[in-house]
């Protein structure tokens, strides 16, 4: 590599020199939830080999799936589910040229956010 003087700069910019901003939390939160959605995605797996495996061993693993534990882990797995969902919905319509500017972008984040509680209480409430 060249050995370019560039002077006492950073390299790229830093969290210190940067406010976070709206975009940048929604679009890191949506990395988040699909992370975090597979750990759910595998907590189901788990309870459906508990099914496969024999009844001792289904209700220990139903057990801890229906504790409150278990609960509070759905719960945010389905918040998670809509957040990332309402995310990608965002960005298909920002792939078709719509709600670039900052102001759209700006609501459509807030209606990620609020819309993703609205549709979990919703879910929860109908089960």
């Amino acid at each position: 590599m060249a050995d370019v003087n560039r002077g006492n700069r950073p390299l790229s910019p830093h969290l210190q020199v940067y406010r976070p901003q709206l975009n940048s939390i929604t679009s890191i939160l949506v990395r988040i939830t699909g992370n975090a959605m597979l750990v759910s995605a595998f907590l189901l797996v788990w309870w459906l080999i508990g099914a496969a495996s024999g009844a001792d061993y289904f209700a220990r693993v139903d057990g801890l799936v229906t504790s409150f534990l278990g609960d509070i882990v759905l719960t945010l797995s389905v918040l998670g589910l809509w957040y990332h969902a309402l995310g990608g919905l965002r960005h298909l319509i920002w792939d078709t040229g719509r709600g670039l500017d900052l102001k759209t972008a700006d609501m459509m984040g807030w209606g990620m956010l609020g819309g993703s509680v609205v549709l979990t209480v919703i879910t929860l409430l109908a089960i």
